[in-house]
């Protein structure tokens, strides 16, 4: 079956942690989910693409895929996403995903080959939640529950 990943806004660390005990969807956070699109080196290296960070400094980011939930868990983990990414996200447009996309479809982790614009409409997705994320007046940040 594979990975699922619940991308979602929350307000802070608790709120999120609480979401993934109540369900995020019943706790009325926006959420995106989407199957094949990892938080650590897939999104990671979009990151990079978006920020014009290298790959390895941004993993070094505070905030990138810390765990929230219990290390124990064998089938969900509640990770972090980092603020650049949020706002990276948020300030792409109007000029869009699609030279990130055809870069990023060619990485190693999806096999070289992804569909460019199922990527770019992906990332157009994602940058839906970072703008409502930072719409707030003390912005949220983003979150990924990834499910086994």
């Amino acid at each position: 079956m594979g990975n699922l990943y619940d991308y979602f806004s929350a307000p802070d660390d608790p709120t999120a942690l609480a979401a993934l005990d109540q369900g995020i969807e019943e706790t009325g956070l926006p959420v995106l989910p989407v199957k094949g699109v990892d938080p650590y080196v897939q999104l990671g290296q979009a990151e990079g693409m978006l920020t014009g960070t290298p790959y390895d400094d941004v993993t070094s980011l505070p905030r990138f895929n810390r765990l929230l939930s219990s290390p124990e868990d064998e089938s969900r983990w509640l990770v972090t996403l980092t603020d650049e990414l949020r706002d990276a996200l948020a300030t792409a447009r109007p000029g869009g995903f699609g030279a990130v996309a055809e870069t990023w479809s060619h990485i190693e982790e999806f096999g070289g080959d992804a569909p460019p614009d199922e990527l770019a409409g992906f990332l157009d997705m994602l940058a839906d939640l970072a703008e409502q994320a930072r719409a707030h007046s003390e912005p949220h940040r983003l979150y990924c529950l990834m499910t086994l």
